[in-house]
């Protein structure tokens, strides 16, 4: 797994990556050691990735300062792994029952769901309650967490929290006389008038695939409700069902129309951020870790005030709502149920209670976590992610988030083939549900 996010703006954030389904890993050779880890008595233990400085450095800063009493009583020790190796060593670790007292959550879901049936994993839910901090996690940021690890319970904190849309040129819908909109077929109407304007509707990522495969996803739970998807994980529907064929189709649509530009197949992460950002498309799907990009002004060349966004568009007569924001929580963390002693609840009431602020003062990583203040100089974009984030109520998954590994590459790969047009909706269909079948 990497998560490097922030790192490079050359780089694809990790928080895309994770939400994509990229960090199913598969098991790497040669380690046959765990890392020094597992609960200290005395000592608070952190283990995260090598690459990832963001929740260590929020921990420090909390160590030094909200929860310096917690610190005295157990002092912080953090270890980290290569994050190319990281649910590996976690396997090795729980094999072990020498899981941290707190660390980076594993990159696959069914891993995790695995230390959870093995009882490794401390229930938040029941913690947070004891301790008296169960509303210092937003309403969104729970959901989310506790339908990728499919129980009715919480076992990880939020340490970030992305919400997911249409972002767009507030000056060239304008000066086309169009509105955000608020219905699928808002978009496609809108999308028909910019390119007889001469304008590119959307820029994608047709060459990584996955953030055209979010768009099938996220109609999918607008026409048929925020379980469709689970319905499929849990084989009560297939992908190939013709009501599910539809959202894939209505992507492939605006594909074949040429909406997402010329050789959309050949474009990556990166060349589609600089054509929203240099203001040649007036639409890109993206998640809220491009804030980043959006409030860097050598990136930007079209400014962060004209810089609007829509939640996914509500599917005309469907069985979702456009309040129900698509989300991934990036970088979550979990707690060893052997670990979590007095000292160590001392810290999760710390963490519970100040971290979403910290980090996002210091490092302007928004969280699922409730804010004791409400900061009175964020950049515009940030702002309308946090007051999104606040005020909804639930969220729903990514197109691959249920699907096996397989699954999920083979969407992927196939995804820049919707947004050129040269592969149906009916065929996409297809090609993922063979790969889920096949497991």
């Amino acid at each position: 797994m990497t998560t490097a996010s922030r790192r490079g703006r050359r780089l694809v954030p990790a928080l895309a990556l994770i939400g994509a389904g990229a960090l199913a890993l598969s098991a790497c050779g040669g380690a046959s050691e765990a890392p020094a880890s597992g609960s200290s008595d005395g000592k608070f233990s952190y283990l995260g990735q090598t690459e990832n400085t963001t929740i260590i450095g929020t921990l420090k800063t909390l160590a030094s300062d909200q929860c310096k009493d917690a610190e005295v009583k157990a002092p912080l020790t953090a270890d980290d792994i290569a994050g190319t190796q990281w649910d590996q060593q976690l396997q090795l670790l729980a094999s072990q029952d020498s899981l941290s007292d707190m660390q980076m959550a594993a990159g696959t879901p069914s891993l995790m769901q695995q230390f959870i049936d093995a009882g490794q994993i401390l229930d938040l839910t029941e913690t947070l309650d004891e301790l008296g901090v169960a509303d210092k996690i937003l309403p969104a940021a729970d959901s989310t967490i506790k339908a990728l690890y499919g129980g009715g319970d919480l076992y990880a904190l939020p340490t970030e929290f992305n919400i997911e849309g249409f972002w767009y040129n507030k000056k060239l819908l304008a000066d086309n006389g169009i509105e955000a909109p608020a219905t699928w077929g808002d978009l496609v109407d809108a999308a028909a008038t910019l390119k007889d304007a001469g304008v590119q509707p959307f820029a994608a990522a047709g060459k990584d695939g996955w953030p055209v495969t979010r768009l099938v996803g996220d109609y999918i739970v607008r026409d048929l409700g925020p379980d469709a998807l689970k319905k499929v994980a849990d084989g009560d529907a297939k992908l190939t069902d013709p009501e599910y064929v539809k959202a894939a189709d209505a992507v492939a649509d605006l594909g074949a129309a040429g909406y997402f530009g010329d050789a959309v197949g050949s474009v990556d992460y990166n060349a589609a951020m600089n054509v929203f950002l240099t203001g040649k498309a007036a639409f890109f799907y993206m998640g809220s870790w491009a804030l980043a990009n959006f409030n860097d002004a050598a990136q930007n060349q079209i400014g962060a005030d004209n810089i609007g966004f829509a939640p996914f568009p509500a599917v005309e007569g469907g069985a979702g709502s456009i309040d129900q924001v698509p989300a991934n929580v990036g970088i979550p963390v979990m707690f060893s149920k052997k670990g979590a002693d007095d000292d160590t609840k001392a810290w999760i009431t710390c963490i519970a209670e100040n971290y979403g602020d910290v980090v996002l003062k210091d490092s302007g990583v928004v969280s699922g976590f409730a804010l004791s203040s409400e900061p009175t100089d964020l950049p515009a974009t940030t702002q309308i992610v946090q007051d999104t984030i606040k005020n909804a109520p639930s969220s729903v998954l990514w197109f691959e988030a249920l699907f096996t590994s397989k699954a999920t590459s083979v969407s992927q790969t196939n995804g820049g083939g919707l947004a050129n047009g040269s592969l149906s909706g009916a065929d996409f269909m297809k090609l993922v549900q063979a790969a889920n079948d096949e497991g």
